[in-house]
């Protein structure tokens, strides 16, 4: 009984924590609570971020006030065309002595950090795209043969223009499994833009001031691991993601038609994670089947591909991912 209390006063702790860690960021991301939940998700559950939007949305701006309000060490690449692996990674170069003694010495590259900026990810070449693969599931990266560790918590928020644009290349599967949620920025409201007009274009800004440490930060990461969740809510993430397989035969007739491959394990295990975040973020101490649904999107509308037919008739994946989990709220509600 008494660890069940000691529990429950950690989170209830943390929720305030998080609390003004919002509020801090808030004042300087205005108006986009959606996004800046989901990129507290995303480092709460130790994962990273996709953030997809047109230019000018601030999201640069978001990733660097999350810097400062999570007191993690930053650094921000520009992908560009031309960027290369060693640009992300580091290299050796060969060093001459006093003694004139010649040895190899390793330049770390922005990757060693705690919160990694990769800004438009996707104007990079697929090769430099892949640099981070390993850093991003194994926080290692391997240089010249030898395997460095990267300093915890290691978090990537990749921002991400939309793929209509010229001089992009599509991020590849692979890499996109690895981002634990996608959070599309879209363009603000009226209101909203005019209090971003408001509080940007004076003489001066809101500054953010530092909530967590990087102990904090890894201390939360475990404290939400140890969320209770309860059976309906495992069972509610399972029928979720089986029913986006297409070969599963609790797939709709709908799912076959148009999706060409589904979310796999991790997905499942996203899922797992972020509906404990959400129930953090709203003041919650464990989360409820409304938590699957709103997680369901940011978790699996990256983590599936259209069918050629599919694409061909411009079908939408956030559209079928929300026709889904309806009907799946349906079921659950009879039964």
């Amino acid at each position: 009984m008494a660890d069940a209390t000691d529990l429950v006063a950690e989170i209830e702790a943390l929720e305030a924590k998080l609390a003004e860690a919002k509020a801090a960021i808030t004042k300087r991301f205005i108006g986009q609570e959606r996004v800046v939940d989901l990129t507290l998700s995303a480092l709460l559950c130790g994962g990273h971020g996709l953030l997809i939007g047109l230019p000018g949305l601030g999201k640069t701006r978001l990733v660097e006030t999350l810097s400062t309000v999570m007191g993690l060490d930053g650094n921000r690449v520009q992908f560009t065309p031309d960027l290369m692996p060693a640009d992300i990674l580091g290299s050796e170069v060969l060093e001459t002595g006093a003694d004139g003694s010649r040895a190899f010495k390793f330049i770390p590259g922005p990757i060693f950090c705690q919160l990694l900026m990769a800004d438009e990810i996707n104007r990079a070449s697929p090769r430099t795209q892949s640099a981070l693969l390993q850093a991003m599931q194994e926080k290692v990266v391997t240089v010249a043969g030898e395997t460095r560790a990267l300093t915890a918590p290691f978090h990537v928020l990749a921002t991400q223009n939309p793929i209509e644009q010229e001089g992009t290349y599509p991020l590849p599967e692979a890499q996109l499994d690895r981002f634990l949620v996608q959070i599309d920025v879209s363009y603000p409201d009226r209101q909203t833009e005019r209090d971003i007009l408001l509080a940007t274009t004076g003489v001066a800004e809101e500054e953010a001031h530092q909530v967590f440490t990087p102990e904090a930060l890894i201390a939360a990461q475990q404290l939400l691991r140890r969320m209770p969740v309860g059976d309906s809510v495992v069972e509610m993430i399972l029928d979720l993601v089986r029913a986006f397989r297409p070969g599963d035969p609790s797939s709709s007739e709908r799912v076959r038609e148009t999706v060409a491959w589904g979310p796999g394990p991790r997905a499942a295990q996203a899922l797992m994670l972020t509906v404990r975040a959400r129930a953090l973020l709203q003041g919650r101490l464990a989360p409820a089947p409304e938590d699957v649904l709103d997680m369901a999107k940011p978790v699996l509308v990256h983590r599936m591909a259209l069918s050629f037919s599919a694409r061909a008739r411009g079908e939408d994946l956030g559209a079928i991912i929300d026709s889904v989990t309806e009907t799946l709220l349906h079921s659950e509600a009879a039964a």
